[in-house]
């Protein structure tokens, strides 16, 4: 007689996710302890809780045999960056240092306009370089130093526009300091702009601020109606009439609920404000945001994500199979791009196409993919056993991502 397979509580713990994973799988207890080599009884002993969660090498052995990603096995037990390696960029003391400096005194503040220039050529860094950390990390010090005194010393206005340009500051820190381990500085900056977003009493730049803050959450499982709650206020203080600018971030802040519905398995909401974002950006042919990067081509892209986020691989690949990977002028969104496009064939047990996509991924962006999980994931679970026809490009790949042969 099957087992029943309940519905899974987006907050249940590793425990109760393989449990709900194996069943969905049709696998018995038996067969799935002996596809890794354990026992049926070691693996009752994970579904009830008796023994603790696992580690790496396991994990992925698991995700990889029940064709989910390592990210749906562990949930709110997800696994730091520093549990995958300790792989991290070599200024990153650097900008902690500037992210804890709290100077008393501040003389001759930097005009907000001056700031929005360094700020906009740190954007083009990021978007343009395919080692964007190496590209902005010298300029975050000085934008964090100088932005942060002049919101403290300025007034009106001035205040107002200097608290904008630091917001975005804080963004790009946050990009920056993704998938490293330090992610106390991921959550410090994430709130941090949305703080900075706030005091200059600006829609726009709270729109940007809960784009980013929405990703942190969503990477942990965490808040998840609050998020939603978020995006859905902030889309509503826009006036998509008033400007093209407010329409794209209408748009994005409906992406944001979308991405967190299909986190949660809502399908039906999740498509829902996937064509309310993409109806929205429609009707800006041709635009494209310039930091933000939300037009047509990055509501389409995260079409892919959703797909993969409701347990449909086979869907992500019909929908990647009519999308353009450089339809976002961003080399970093380019390469996130693919490496959901192969994470799809890896579900598909293409590890083949998986292995070429990566590849893409990598040329596209160094960096994007050296610190992508999922390509983590995919290639660690490949490496011990890599098809005979790619096994150097896994190797090679794995060199990249820090992992050992």
């Amino acid at each position: 007689m099957p087992e029943i397979i309940s519905v899974l509580d987006p907050g249940a713990p590793f425990s109760k996710r393989l449990a709900y994973h194996r069943k969905r799988s049709g696998k018995t207890r038996a067969v799935l302890g002996g596809l890794v080599g354990r026992s049926a009884e070691w693996v009752k002993g994970l579904e009830t809780g008796r023994l603790d969660m696992p580690r790496l090498p396991m994990l992925l052995r698991l995700a990889d045999i029940l064709e989910v990603d390592l990210f749906d096995l562990t949930g709110e037990a997800r696994l730091s960056q520093a549990a995958y390696t300790k792989h991290s960029h070599p200024s990153l003391d650097t900008i902690k240092r500037a992210l804890t400096a709290y100077p008393a005194k501040t003389t001759n503040p930097v005009a907000a306009d001056v700031l929005a220039g360094r700020v906009q050529q740190a954007w083009q860094r990021w978007h343009g370089q395919r080692r964007e950390r190496d590209a902005i990390a010298p300029l975050l010090p000085g934008l964090l130093a100088d932005a942060g005194a002049a919101v403290r010393s300025l007034q009106g206005d001035e205040r107002r526009r200097a608290a904008r340009q630091l917001a975005q500051i804080h963004h790009l820190t946050q990009l920056y300091c993704a998938f490293q381990p330090a992610p106390e500085l991921v959550y410090m900056v994430s709130d941090r702009a949305m703080i900075t977003a706030q005091d200059a009493d600006d829609p726009i730049a709270m729109a940007g601020a809960a784009w980013y803050l929405n990703h942190v959450w969503r990477d942990v499982g965490e808040a998840a109606e609050a998020r939603v709650e978020l995006a859905l206020d902030i889309a509503r203080m826009l006036r998509p009439e008033r400007s093209t600018e407010e329409q794209a971030l209408y748009a994005l802040m409906h992406l944001a609920v979308a991405l967190s519905h299909a986190k949660l398995g809502r399908e039906g909401e999740a498509w829902q404000h996937h064509d309310t974002a993409y109806e929205a950006v429609r009707r800006l042919p041709g635009y494209i945001h310039p930091w933000l990067m939300i037009g047509t081509g990055m509501v389409e892209h995260y079409a892919v994500t959703i797909h993969l986020d409701l347990q449909k691989p086979g869907r992500a690949l019909q929908a990647a199979g009519r999308i353009d990977p450089a339809a976002v002028p961003s080399r970093t969104r380019q390469s996130r791009y693919l490496v959901e496009v192969a994470r799809a064939h890896h579900r598909q047990r293409d590890p083949v196409a998986a292995v070429h996509l990566m590849l893409k991924a990598r040329e596209a962006s160094y960096d994007t993919f050296a610190f992508s999980l999922f390509a983590r994931s995919m290639v660690a679970s490949m490496l011990p056993d890599p098809p005979a026809t790619v096994a150097d490009e896994v190797r090679d790949l794995a060199g990249t991502l820090g992992l050992a042969a």
